[in-house]
C-alpha cells in the first residue's frame, strides 16, 4: 500500500506526470532533452528526477558525460500509462540538447 501513496503524490505534479508521460513515449532521455521540450528548468527537472529516481519510478544509466533516465518497469505504473497514452501524442516534439549537437 506505501508504495501506492508514493507512486500517487510523485503522479500528483503535472510536471512530473508529463515527465513520465515523455519518458514512456520516448523510453531513455537526458536532462536537457526533458528540459528543452517541456520548457522546465534544470534545477526543477532535477529535483523532479531526484524524487522519482528515490521512489524507483526512473533509473539512470551513465552515457559518456550524460545520465540518461528511462522508467523503471511498474506494473501499476504501467497500467496508468496505458490509460493516459492518447494523451502522451499530445505532447511536443523532443529538441535535442544544444550541448549533444556540438560534440
Amino acid at each position: 500500500m506505501e508504495k501506492l501513496v508514493t507512486l500517487a503524490k510523485i503522479l500528483s505534479d503535472s510536471n512530473r506526470l508529463r515527465i513520465v508521460a515523455l519518458m514512456h513515449r520516448e523510453k531513455e532521455l537526458c536532462v536537457c532533452e526533458i528540459c528543452d521540450t517541456l520548457e522546465l528548468s534544470q534545477p526543477l527537472v532535477s529535483r523532479h528526477l531526484k524524487q522519482m529516481r528515490e521512489a524507483s519510478l526512473v533509473q539512470t544509466k551513465q552515457s559518456g558525460k550524460w545520465i540518461i533516465y528511462s522508467l523503471h518497469e511498474n506494473k501499476t505504473l504501467e497500467c496508468l500509462l496505458e490509460t493516459i497514452k492518447k494523451d502522451i501524442q499530445k505532447l511536443p516534439k523532443i529538441i535535442a540538447c544544444a550541448a549533444q549537437e556540438k560534440e
